[in-house]
């Protein structure tokens, strides 16, 4: 008799073709239908005869997991929001200790050596290598540099009841080692295996790193996982960044930074666009974050905490972080947000010592922004929205003119200030050749700044 299908692909194509016929009637935007055809066609409980049925609840059950995505992601976006609370659980069970982690160069003896000190206090090992066309090989290798090991192999081209077997001599204890591919990710738990090695760990996901060092350390004993690169490899940017963190978060609780980390490291894909946020763009993220932030605490009937003031400033001057000074992206945009956030003179210090102690001596350029980030904080201080030059004035737009304030600044240039009360009110003052940009504004904000206080005694 001939077999039934010859290809994969006819599979699919006629799976896919029945689970249309099944969802008619159900009626949904093309992008989730398509997704809901293929979480039916891998996730359903197939029955691979000569009509291809499907259980009765397979849509039903696709719907419902998809809704559970959405209220994943929903509930997600909501805590980080502070719409909901969030929990993070940071306290270890009881008698377990971080795993300890190690990212070195793929070197056999060393690994060897690892292997052996872990079977000689009794425990097992998972050994990952992803690549099933050669498993048996690195399998083979290892019981040459072992022979008193017992090594077995499981990967997910072996039948369910190879599987088992597997699993059941695991847990006996009458595997040693168990050379594997990623299939140990979830729901394996065997607190004897306390050493994991992972092959080529440059070319995966932090997540998933994180997930698969999870499966050693699940007992008192103090576990082990060596990641491992190949000899050589020039690694990737975003590669190095990701062994970076996973050696770096170890400790328990670090699975939401983990997540954050590798948030900023892939991005954020489409959680900022218009099909999971609206039109939050045309306001820009930080405005939208403010905007939330202010209606969350209005609904809460938070009434003490009032909008960040901001000012905007427009000047000719250089104020940024060259690539040369700091060449990641990532860690770029980070030190742009820090600068940002400057409301203080110690603030502007400690950025300064930051990146001293992190980049060396900051250029020039990154000095002008740290400066300028805390003149806009002074001037929001003194309810000056915006600041820019016009030929040879400077101009400080403002919500309000205190004549006591413009006074203090007309004393301190003498004929070289204009106040403009129509349209938008501001204040001018003229620049002459010798003034530096930020010198002058910064004694202005002096000036009003010694107004206040004689205002206020």
């Amino acid at each position: 008799m001939e077999p039934i299908y010859q290809k994969p692909m006819d599979i699919e194509a006629r799976s896919m073709a029945i689970i249309e016929e099944h969802l008619t009637g159900v009626t949904l935007p093309e992008p989730e239908r398509s997704i809901l055809k293929r979480v039916i066609h891998t996730t359903a409980d197939f029955d691979y005869t000569e009509n291809l049925c499907f259980s009765e609840n397979a849509v039903s059950s696709a719907l419902e997991a998809l809704q559970r995505g959405a209220h994943i992601v929903t509930d997600t976006n909501m805590a980080l929001s502070g719409i909901r609370d969030m929990s993070i659980l940071e306290e270890a069970p009881h008698d377990r200790s971080p795993v300890q982690t190690y990212v070195v160069e793929h070197n056999p003896e060393m690994l060897a050596q690892a292997m052996n000190a872990e079977l000689r206090r009794g425990g097992q090992v998972y050994y990952l290598h992803n690549r099933v066309e050669s498993i048996e090989h690195t399998a083979a290798n290892i019981k040459d540099m072992l022979p008193d090991a017992v090594v077995g192999i499981a990967h997910g081209k072996m039948s369910e009841d190879e599987l088992s077997e597997v699993w059941r001599k695991l847990l006996e204890g009458e595997i040693d080692i168990l050379v594997c591919t990623t299939i140990i990710e979830t729901g394996v738990d065997v607190p004897n295996v306390n050493t994991l090695i992972i092959e080529d760990a440059d070319r995966m996901g932090l997540a998933q790193l994180h997930q698969i060092r999870g499966r050693v350390g699940r007992s008192s004993r103090r576990a082990s996982a060596y990641l491992t690169f190949r000899p050589g490899r020039e690694l990737t940017e975003i590669a190095t960044s990701r062994l970076d963190a996973i050696r770096e978060f170890t400790e328990f609780g670090s699975g939401f930074k983990i997540a954050m980390r590798d948030l900023e490291l892939r991005g954020a894909g489409n959680v900022l666009g218009a099909q999971q946020h609206g039109h939050m763009e045309a306001v820009g993220y930080e405005m939208y974050l403010q905007m939330l932030e202010q209606a969350i605490s209005e609904e809460r009937g938070d009434l003490t905490k009032k909008p960040k003031k901001e000012c905007l400033v427009d000047l000719p001057i250089d104020a940024h972080i060259p690539p040369t000074y700091i060449e990641s992206v990532p860690q770029r945009l980070g030190i742009y947000r820090r600068i940002a956030d400057i409301t203080s003179r110690a603030d502007a210090d400690d950025v300064t010592d930051e990146l001293i102690d992190r980049f060396g001596e900051p250029p020039a350029p990154v000095l002008g922004l740290i400066r300028t980030s805390l003149l806009r904080a002074y001037s929001a201080q003194h309810n000056i929205y915006e600041i820019g030059r016009k030929g040879d004035r400077l101009l400080l737009y403002i919500d309000d003119l205190d004549m006591q304030k413009i006074s203090a600044i007309a004393a301190g240039f003498p004929g070289r200030v204009t106040v403009s009360a129509a349209g938008k009110p501001h204040i001018a003052v003229r620049i002459m050749p010798q003034d530096k940009m930020l010198d002058l504004l910064e004694k202005v904000l002096m000036l009003m700044n010694t107004a206040n206080k004689q205002k206020d005694s």
